[in-house]
């Protein structure tokens, strides 16, 4: 009886708590926060597709600005070509640029193709340990999301003001990088995979912290951006754009730089250097004429105009120069003058006048090139290079005393023991010395030259050097170059037989016969081998096999044969 009695008391208090819970629920949903049917509207879901157009990964995320600006996980950005969202209404959107990224915190922020985007506003202030938050989730076409509540647990400070927070909460499934909003509707950060799923706590990172990355001229080379191929946004600063630019023009390949030049026009079309990098660019495709009207435009949209012709001028300059082969009718070595002198008269500065020179030189205009590179020289540009072209105007009009004195002006620019810089001019002289006729002189910058690039020098080097000390009768020196000379070159056959030659002439002659033969082994169509090896039977005696090896010599057409041969029958 007693058991009975029991049973029906605990049938009765289930019975009254269920009806307490009942008459509890309206208010319960009505106490939910305001905010979700409108928020909901700002929440998507991302998916990202690899080259072969399979998904790649997906995951949530959220827009933070009236332009399409939103924000995610960025693991599934990795290695991805292309990037989808889909709205609370179903509507499918293409990303259409990173605008940053941060691989150890897994968040993104990147721009959408689309109008009218209703962002959810940012928190101006961190969340304090229990207050009240609470998960939203995408969900499409709801009007009345149900959001999940929870409470602050810790909210740890980073970078001095951002907000990393770990929330009193379950995490639903499939709720990544959805957003987790204070009781005013504001986002406090984008959540974050769980350790484990069904855990009660759960993480969030701060969304102001994402909403704050920026695109720098630099983002080229981030290590993150680097891993996703879906391209980046053009900075908004435009000496950042510019640097991004230069720098996309030797991290990328043709079509990727193509595609940074585009974007910066597009986004600064009043942008001198848009154009310009686009008209080097179709130059170095020999498309000339589409590179003459954007250095047209690059000069029209410029103020100050001066730096837009002079790199007008270089183009033209630098096509005639090195591809005057293929027919551009608007671009000559006139035209590039004109443009130099363009950007002299709006601003005179020296390296305007250099190029007018230069193009002045290469007209064969000595004299008028002569006169600029003169008065080059008494202004800041001056140095090695100035007084080296000053000096190569000279030795095409005939002038050895001056062309010598200004390559002493080149490398005394430079003090011992020399920079490697000075290299060129070292060479250019020794060249110039050894074509006056001073052989010793030449020799010592050779010597110079050889201790700035020791290990780069090759065969030919010692050949010349050869040369010069047979000039300068530094006679053993000699034998050892061409020696240098076959050991670094050692198929080459004109080696071997300026080896030969010297060997005869110092009475060498069994090395002479080896030289000789290899020589011959070479080239056996030349006729310096057999010249050379009969020269040197004959000077030890051995007529028999010397002087058919000089016939030899003779039938392949050398000169200096039949005298021999006469000398020895």
């Amino acid at each position: 009886m007693e058991r009975k009695t029991i049973n029906k008391v605990q049938r009765l208090v289930t019975v009254c708590l269920g009806f307490c819970l009942l008459s509890l629920l309206p208010s319960m949903v009505s106490a939910q926060p305001g905010w979700t049917s409108k928020a909901v509207k700002s929440i998507f879901t991302l998916k990202t597709f690899s080259a072969d157009g399979s998904l790649l990964g997906s995951t949530n995320g959220f827009f933070v600005s009236e332009e399409g600006d939103a924000v995610s996980c960025f693991t599934p950005f990795a290695g991805a070509v292309r990037a989808v969202v889909i709205d609370a209404t179903g509507k499918e959107m293409p990303v259409v640029c990173m605008m940053g990224a941060n691989e150890m915190y897994d968040v993104a922020k990147f721009r959408v193709a689309g109008k009218k985007f209703q962002p959810l506003p940012l928190a101006t202030r961190n969340a304090n340990t229990n207050e009240a938050v609470w998960l939203l989730p995408y969900s499409v076409n709801a009007k009345k999301p149900v959001p999940t509540a929870g409470s602050v647990n810790k909210a740890e400070t980073f970078q001095e003001s951002y907000a990393y927070y770990t929330v009193r909460m379950q995490m639903p499934e499939n709720t990544v990088g959805c957003p987790l909003l204070n009781g005013e509707g504001e986002v406090l950060g984008l959540m974050q995979q769980q350790a484990r799923q069904g855990d009660t706590l759960s993480y969030a990172i701060s969304a102001q912290f994402i909403a704050d990355m920026k695109i720098s001229g630099l983002s080229l080379n981030d290590a993150a951006l680097k891993k996703t191929r879906i391209k980046l946004a053009m900075p908004d600063d435009r000496d950042e754009a510019i640097l991004m630019m230069y720098m996309a023009g030797t991290a990328l390949d043709s079509i990727g730089y193509a595609s940074i030049i585009e974007d910066f026009i597009a986004k600064f079309p009043r942008a001198e250097e848009g154009y310009i990098n686009r008209a080097q660019l179709e130059a170095t495709g020999n498309n000339f004429a589409a590179a003459d009207r954007d250095m047209r435009e690059a000069i029209n949209v410029s103020d100050p105009k001066d730096n837009a012709h002079f790199t007008f001028s270089r183009l033209i300059y630098q096509k005639e120069v090195y591809r005057n082969n293929i027919p551009f009718a608007d671009w000559s070595l006139d035209k590039a003058a004109e443009e130099a002198k363009a950007a002299y008269a709006i601003q005179p500065l020296p390296a305007y006048k250099h190029l007018l020179a230069q193009i002045l030189f290469t007209q064969q205009k000595y004299d008028d090139a002569l006169t600029v590179f003169n008065e080059l020289t008494g202004t800041e540009l001056k140095g090695a290079e100035i007084y080296y072209e000053t000096a190569r105007c000279y030795e095409m009009k005939g002038d050895t005393t001056a062309m010598l004195a200004l390559l002493d002006s080149a490398v005394n620019v430079y003090s011992k023991p020399y920079l490697k810089e000075a290299a060129p001019y070292i060479w250019a002289r020794a060249i110039a010395r050894m074509s006056a006729g001073k052989y010793r002189p030449a020799v010592q910058d050779m010597n110079e030259y050889e201790k700035l690039i020791a290990t780069g020098l090759n065969a030919e080097f010692y050949y010349i050097r050869e040369q010069a000390e047979l000039g300068g009768k530094q006679f053993q020196q000699a034998l050892d170059d061409i020696t240098k000379a076959t050991q670094l070159a050692p198929q080459d056959p004109t080696y071997f037989a300026e080896k030969a030659s010297l060997e005869v002439r110092f009475g060498m002659n069994d090395e002479a016969i080896k030289s000789a033969r290899e020589c011959i082994r070479l080239a056996p169509a030349d006729s310096d081998g057999y010249l050379f090896l009969g020269l040197a039977l004959c000077q030890k005696g051995n007529k028999t096999e010397g002087l058919p090896q000089l016939q030899k010599a003779k039938e392949l057409g050398n000169e200096q044969a039949e005298a021999l041969i006469a000398r020895y029958q």
